[in-house]
């Protein structure tokens, strides 16, 4: 399984230039409202140290990491549920995409036009979150009418379904009128599967990225962040979400460097231990639950994305389905173990090489081998 992540936010406050420095694919960025029309789309291997220690360890002839594919969606305005600034189009792609990542400018720049001259984290967080509830209240009506007249259908079935669908509309509209998320609202397995097809864009998961200047990001990592930032970490705080602070100009500079040991120093001198994308991806792993297993071999070493909580057989299946269908074990060692003991057969002497059933729940950081029947 693939992240898939929209990164929203105001015109003009560097969603292109976090969107180029994060996927090193372009986009268009300048310094005027509406410059991307139709979404950008890039797709991001993701850091992970681990494989780069595998792939040491197995040499093997490929390695291929895990992906995300990031989608820079124009900019929002208010009005936008209503139509204002193509509003339309831009929430139908921030529909399609598997969570969010809203861009907050957070840094004093006089010759970067502001859309209310002035910048105001706290406003302009507010601006794009209503906006996004009150198109979710407009899906919801639409629904509401649906599911009021499946009512009237004599099957009891349907019956059923249109009353756990109303049940689940309910707690949503009572959290979008009261300013929260849909995400806040408390909703079963069964109300969240009745609802899937409104493909509510507040019932994604958020991440708030602080945009910010150099400065900003020093402060930042050395624990004492502005006032703009603390505005954007206090709003993902109470929403049960992150915040991560991340400078668009550094990272694009960083993105150009490919040497390792000039990156890591350029990181080093603003406190950084990870660059902007690691922290970014990292947080839509926690807030999205997945998790990470690898493949190791001497064909090829890879990572493979799985909701934390799944079992072996359904990890399986993200490799091939016939995996899943025909599974009869999986051979597993943790990565730690492959770093202690450097081969698969110093593992199994001592005991850490094991054979897992249909029941294993698979651990981030596991290293598997997977034996199927067809």
């Amino acid at each position: 399984m693939a992240l898939n992540c929209g990164i929203v936010g105001l015109p003009n406050v560097g969603k292109s230039t976090i969107f180029s420095a994060l996927s090193s694919a372009p986009a268009e960025a300048a310094n005027y409202p509406f410059c991307t029309i139709n979404p950008n789309i890039g797709v991001v291997n993701v850091p992970d140290e681990r494989l780069d220690v595998l792939a040491a360890i197995f040499r093997p002839e490929r390695v291929i990491p895990a992906a995300v594919e990031f989608v820079d969606i124009a900019g929002l305005v208010k009005g936008a549920s209503q139509g204002e600034g193509m509003g339309n189009q831009f929430l139908a792609h921030i529909r399609e995409s598997g969570m969010i990542a809203q861009v907050v400018r957070c840094f004093e720049d006089p010759d970067v036009i502001h859309m209310n001259n002035r910048v105001d984290p706290a406003s302009d967080m507010e601006t794009v979150n209503i906006e996004l509830a009150l198109a979710d209240l407009q899906t919801l009506a639409k629904r509401r009418e649906r599911a009021e007249r499946a009512l009237k259908v004599q099957a009891q079935s349907e019956k059923k379904a249109a009353e756990t669908a109303l049940a689940a509309l309910d707690k949503i509209e009572a959290v979008l009128e009261d300013g929260k998320p849909a995400r806040s609202a408390d909703l079963t397995r069964d109300e969240l599967n009745a609802v899937y097809d409104c493909h509510f864009i507040t019932l994604k998961p958020q991440v708030y990225i602080c945009n910010t200047d150099e400065d900003g990001v020093k402060s930042a990592a050395a624990g004492k962040p502005g006032v703009y930032i603390q505005a954007v970490q206090s709003r993902a705080l109470a929403e049960g979400g992150e915040a991560v602070v991340i400078c668009g100009k550094f990272e694009a500079e960083l993105a150009g460097i490919e040497d390792k040991n000039e990156k890591k120093a350029f990181l080093e001198e603003l406190g950084l231990h990870e660059t902007g994308l690691t922290s970014l991806i990292h947080a839509c792993y926690r807030l999205l639950g997945l998790a990470t297993f690898f493949t190791a071999g001497k064909d090829e070493c890879r990572a493979w994305t799985i909701h934390a909580g799944d079992a072996a057989p359904g990890a399986a299946g993200v490799i091939h389905s016939d995996f899943e269908k025909g599974f009869i074990k999986a051979e597993v060692y943790d990565f730690n173990d492959i770093v202690k003991y450097g081969t698969e057969a110093k593992i199994k002497e001592a005991g850490k090489y094991r054979v897992e059933g249909r029941d294993y729940v698979v651990r981030d950081g596991d290293v598997m081998f997977f034996k199927f029947n067809l």
